[in-house]
């Protein structure tokens, strides 16, 4: 079952990737199972730092619902929530997290400040994390859109570096 989950979550990442957007997806189910909401990052897009894919999941969800307490969702992301995204799933209640690919820069759930152990955490989900398939696939696309991403700006300096003339 995490699996249709985390590949509903994955097109979302793509999709995201060919929006230049960094490639992490999610999707919201309610407890019987119904999607809630999907979405990738649209943090360019939308000019907005707080537009990552599970928070907008959240705001969607929210809204269509008509409240701000998510109890019983499943919340499947393709990356380690981060901070941010951490805090608003315990706020929203989400009762489960499945996500894909760990992040060790990032994350805030396996790593940095391992956000549901704190003390002050006023609500802690359960937490799986899908090793396997998914986690590979997420992974890669990870790394290619950084790869691409590293490429286009070595180009974009060494570019710049040539048309520069000294006066």
């Amino acid at each position: 079952m995490h699996s249709d989950f985390l590949a509903l979550a994955f097109l979302e990442a793509q999709t995201a990737a060919q929006r230049e957007e960094v490639p992490v997806g999610a999707v919201l189910m309610a407890a019987d199972g119904t999607l809630l909401a999907a979405s990738g990052n649209r943090i360019v897009e939308l000019r907005d730092p707080t537009a990552h894919a599970e928070i907008l999941v959240i705001r969607a969800a929210a809204a269509k619902l008509g409240t701000e307490r998510l109890v019983g969702s499943s919340l499947y992301v393709t990356l380690e929530p981060c901070a941010m995204c951490a805090g608003a799933i315990s706020m929203a209640r989400i009762a489960k997290v499945v996500f894909a690919a760990k992040d060790p820069k990032g994350g805030a759930v396996l790593h940095g400040p391992k956000f549901f152990e704190q003390p002050t955490c006023h609500h802690r989900p359960q937490i799986v994390h899908a090793e396997g398939e998914w986690e590979s696939k997420s992974a890669q696309v990870l790394r290619e859109f950084f790869r691409a991403r590293r490429s286009t700006l070595r180009l974009d300096e060494e570019a710049s570096l040539g048309s520069s003339t000294d006066i």
